[in-house]
């Protein structure tokens, strides 16, 4: 457990990966009665950490779930039986999708992405604009889809705790049909034009300067959308597979299937635009050239 700011510590689960740096980080806000963001993957050890980090006669007040996936939802449960705080999130694993990626799941077309908490279901569901009140001040709840479709950031005492859409140590996965390119650029846009001091993120370091970090992951984003149409014009009918070998050439072997997912989401994004369309029905495994 590590004090972070006057009313604020982080403990950090022990699951280390290439996709969650160090592990997922959970956080606890305020003294006394305290809001927990992101209790983080089903740990015996981590559940054992979270209430270790609490001082004598504290109690948690509140669970909230920036989004479900594995690494950030399934201990809520286990914790919300231990400490009797409700769960609160924007919904369960399928809410918010857009109408082409709620089609996209149906059809199983796209399969392989992130794994995502199957049986997640919050006792409150939350959303845009409401204000968690408790004795650790006012969490303001923001809707900011595109790394998953029900994922929220929650800003407090003018910091912004921001999941898995803004990380300092790596760029966002966007693996269809849970993550969405569109939306998640739209979130982006969005953050930028907010004043938030700090972001605490889900995985890795605080973000000390966020709106450059924010305007850097955009440029990011564009600048790869503009290798994959390039790649497209040059090979017509490749797949996302087939972009991210041409595209991500420095990239670890292990880590091309994640590559990939980025690359899909940004060809359904391209399909959505009218830039870019898919050869027969859009699978992961479609063939996709320009318009």
């Amino acid at each position: 457990m590590r004090i972070l700011e006057p009313g604020l510590r982080r403990v950090i689960a022990p699951n280390p990966s290439p996709m969650t740096a160090q592990g997922t980080n959970t956080y606890l806000l305020g003294e006394g009665e305290v809001a927990v963001i992101d209790p983080g993957p089903d740990m015996p050890a981590h559940l054992d950490a979270i209430l270790a980090a609490l001082a004598p006669g504290e109690r948690i007040g509140a669970i909230l779930v920036t989004h479900s996936h594995r690494d950030h939802s399934p201990l809520a449960r286990s914790l919300a039986q231990h400490s009797g705080a409700p769960v609160m999130a924007a919904g369960p694993s399928d809410w918010g999708r857009s109408a082409t990626m709620a089609a996209l799941a149906a059809a199983g077309a796209v399969g392989g992405g992130e794994g995502v908490d199957p049986d997640f279901a919050p006792d409150h569901r939350i959303g845009e604009g409401e204000i968690i009140a408790g004795p650790w001040g006012e969490i303001a709840v923001l809707h900011t889809p595109g790394h998953m479709a029900n994922h929220l950031s929650f800003a407090w005492q003018g910091a912004l705790f921001t999941g898995d859409l803004v990380m300092g140590w790596s760029t966002s996965l966007v693996s269809p049909p849970d993550g969405d390119m569109g939306a998640f650029m739209r979130s982006c846009a969005r953050l930028l034009g907010r004043d938030d001091r700090v972001y605490f993120p889900g995985h890795g370091a605080a973000v000390d300067a966020p709106q450059a970090r924010v305007d850097s992951l955009i440029a990011h984003r564009l600048r790869r959308e503009e290798q994959i149409i390039a790649a497209l014009s040059a090979q017509p009918g490749a797949t996302a597979s087939a972009l991210a070998g041409t595209i991500y050439t420095d990239l670890a072997p292990a880590l091309l299937p994640a590559a990939a997912r980025n690359v899909l989401a940004h060809l359904i994004d391209l399909s959505e635009r009218n830039i870019a369309t898919p050869e027969g029905n859009l699978t992961a495994a479609a063939p996709f050239s320009l318009r």
